[in-house]
């Protein structure tokens, strides 16, 4: 068996230093076609395109290699303790890619490292694709660990999902356009009821527990958004320069206003007005308040306190953007990760698949495990955003400079001579190993 290399370090203190091996098709394959038993699992929250993943996987399995031994394990992990496997045939998954949602199911939590791989080696799997988010992808290395202890010859793939596309080194994950694309739905209903009203606020909560990517590019697709709140950008309300000054200014200018405020913004001012002991759902994340709500209220009792006639409306379609087939674009994006996780899993490596700086890659499970990817506010995408939308940013001078220095230390870079060095983005990008 062949194992992904966890780094080759070409220039140490660079931004550009680890590299990572570029995915496709290899000369010679590990497993022969007839002797591949492979098993596919999905787990945790849903996401546009799961579906085509399945289904490229399946068709790709057969198509390509003549695999025709393909399973699918039912309700994320827990399915492995199921003694029941979905045979899946190019037939089978013919159209599910129309489809929302996941024909296998999902859950949280349920992973039990050792079980697992017992049930895999019971039942002679020797290739696994793990379809989920960084939570899924632990798991998934644990898998890899427990497989190489002891010494079977299985592939593990993991295909990173998450529709926040906050995971690590990749450049976005697959169902993220899908998402935007389908926000503006939402944010499109928050504009028309906020201009039919006299000083109409709509207000529009998107997903983002820890990144506001969603948000931020769905307020720059729209520009009708006037104020865009997400994890990264903290925020405050009262005062100069805060939230509500910014609204009355422009409910005078505009008479009306639309607002998207990411689901983990705000949490820190929420818990001082609301204390509330944290709790943490079966995947380890912890639970957040609902800031849309929370939100709503604090504006109506200002406007009231101010003796100002306003009405809002609140819409919340988080469950609605990621029960929806992917579109056009993601449904190649998952085609092209499919089939990189194929020709990885036949060669004999295990791996996560990604596309780092416009190219496919094989990266080590740590690698989109160990951090989390997230906006930067002293980047350009940022600045651009604060250009449309016209809002403060909210921050002053020794923020932006601390954020600089969080991500500098991220980064692991030399301090730089100027501000214009900070530029420099990307903790990884992709050669070619020689191999086409």
């Amino acid at each position: 068996m062949l194992f992904v290399p966890q780094q080759v370090v070409v220039q140490k203190n660079s931004p550009r230093g680890v590299h990572f091996r570029r995915a496709g098709p290899r000369q010679r394959v590990y497993f022969e076609p007839e002797d591949v038993k492979a098993c596919i699992v999905t787990c945790g929250g849903l996401c546009p395109g799961l579906n085509t993943v399945i289904r490229e996987l399946v068709c790709g399995l057969s198509h390509m290699y003549n695999v025709n031994d393909v399973f699918g394990i039912q309700n994320g992990y827990k399915g492995f303790y199921s003694s029941n496997y979905l045979p899946m045939t190019p037939k089978s998954v013919n159209d599910i890619h129309k489809r929302g949602g996941t024909v296998l199911g999902s859950s949280r939590g349920g992973h039990d490292t050792h079980k697992i791989v017992d049930n895999i080696q019971d039942r002679g799997i020797n290739q696994v694709y793990i379809i989920g988010g960084d939570g899924t992808q632990k798991g998934a290395y644990e898998i890899f660990k427990e497989i190489r202890r002891r010494g079977l010859k299985v592939a593990v793939a993991g295909i990173p999902k998450t529709i926040d596309n906050d995971i690590a080194v990749i450049d976005k994950s697959f169902g993220f356009d899908t998402a935007v694309e389908e926000a503006q739905r939402a944010i499109d209903a928050a504009h028309v009821e906020a201009s039919s009203a006299e000083n109409g606020i709509g207000l529009v909560k998107l997903m983002g527990r820890y990144s506001g990517f969603i948000a931020m590019y769905a307020t720059l697709a729209s520009r009708d958004v006037d104020c865009c709140l997400i994890p990264e950008s903290p925020f405050y309300l009262e005062g100069e320069g805060g939230l509500f000054e910014y609204i009355e200014r422009r409910l005078k200018e505009n008479n009306h206003m639309v607002i998207v405020v990411a689901e983990g913004a705000g949490q820190d001012l929420i818990a001082k007005s609301i204390p509330v002991a944290d709790q943490l759902d079966a995947s380890g994340n912890k639970l957040l308040l609902d800031v849309g709500l929370w939100l709503t209220h604090k504006i109506k009792d200002h406007c009231k306190s101010k003796k100002m006639e306003m009405t809002i409306k609140y819409i919340d379609p988080t469950y609605m953007i990621r029960a929806i087939p992917s579109n056009a674009s993601d449904n190649v994006y998952c085609t092209l990760l499919a089939h990189s996780a194929i020709h990885g899993a036949m060669a004999g490596y295990s791996f996560t698949v990604g596309m780092v700086n416009g190219r496919h890659a094989y990266i080590p499970f740590h690698r989109v495990t160990s951090t989390r990817n997230k906006v930067k506010i002293t980047d350009r995408m940022w600045a651009r955003l604060l250009s449309s939308t016209n809002q403060p940013s909210f921050l002053s001078k020794e923020d932006i400079m601390e954020a600089r220095e969080a991500e500098r230390l991220a980064n692991r870079l030399p301090v730089p001579a100027s501000s214009s060095e900070h530029t420099k983005k990307h903790s990884a990008s992709v050669l070619s190993n020689g191999e086409k």
